[in-house]
């Protein structure tokens, strides 16, 4: 199957104007924005991100700051292990990098908190080297189009090998298909209605062809309600420790919830995933 023509031409056309693809947006603020994406929508990430990048314009200025100023920083944007590893990933580029936002694959993948999609994600956008990029909205597009089935599945090791095997030759043709394909993911081959008549491959797509049958595969678990989870919980008890300046007593934070069993079942998730520090006085972020 070669997409890859109709994929870049409809994506030159179509493609969102989007911080991170205009030109000379630097390799950090690639890794940067990575990191804010992993299941947060662009729009909640695209304020966050300047003013991140104004604050930490480099690996170097966040690498000097201290780890409870990045977890303050990164606010409500959830899952804020992130800030964390995003801190120790600048940490380690400047010591082994010299600053510098590495460009290799294997160099990526051996910072804190990189996997394989954030590694080839960087190199392929921010240096425009040749690899495949795999997210939940490729495997999406690759699944219906070439499989013939209505959703990925869980993530396979197999999907790059998918990517891989329509990625043109041409170095900068092969980024643009990379952007082009999350982007029809994003935006016509979406999960639960598909716009399949603005779909530049739709005369290619299989699962099309054959009248789009049912998926019968293993789905991916749905994520639990927030409302009353431990996400909840960490998330205020994180919200009350970025407003203080002092260590947080536990007192003080079961007035913000009520349900104590819960909320020290959260309080020692934090302290796990070094988030909170407990300093005998109460809790505070960690320094």
């Amino acid at each position: 199957m070669n997409i890859a023509g109709p994929v870049i031409d409809w994506f030159s056309a179509n493609g969102r104007d989007l911080p991170w693809r205009r030109p000379g947006f630097t390799a950090w603020g690639t890794l940067v924005s990575e990191f804010m994406l992993q299941q947060t929508p662009v729009v909640r990430v695209i304020p966050k991100l300047e003013a991140w990048l104004e604050r930490w314009p480099s690996p170097a200025a966040l690498a000097a700051d201290s780890p409870a100023e990045a977890v303050r920083a990164w606010d409500r944007l959830g899952y804020p292990r992130r800030a964390l590893n995003l801190h120790a990933a600048a940490t380690a580029i400047v010591e082994r990098h010299d600053g510098v936002v590495p460009s290799d694959v294997d160099a990526l993948l051996a910072l804190p908190g990189i996997g394989d999609y954030t590694a080839r994600a960087v190199s392929v956008f921010a240096y425009g080297e040749r690899h495949p990029v795999v997210d939940v909205n490729i495997r999406r597009v690759i699944a219906r189009a070439v499989t013939g089935v209505g959703q990925p599945g869980p993530a396979h090791k197999r999907d790059l090998t998918d990517m891989a095997a329509l990625l043109p030759e041409d170095v900068p043709d092969s980024k643009v298909f990379n952007a082009g394909m999350m982007e029809l993911g994003a935006l016509v081959c979406v999960a639960r209605t598909p716009r399949c008549d603005n779909c530049p491959i739709a005369a290619q797509c299989r699962w099309r062809a054959l009248g789009y049958p049912e998926f019968e595969g293993v789905t991916v678990p749905k994520q639990k309600k927030y409302e009353g989870s431990d996400r909840q919980v960490r998330g205020v008890i994180l919200r009350e420790l970025r407003a203080s300046d002092v260590p947080v007593q536990r007192s003080e934070l079961a007035t913000a919830w009520p349900d104590a069993v819960q909320l020290d079942r959260c309080i020692a998730s934090l302290l796990l995933d070094g988030l909170a520090v407990d300093t005998g006085d109460g809790f505070e972020l960690p320094s």
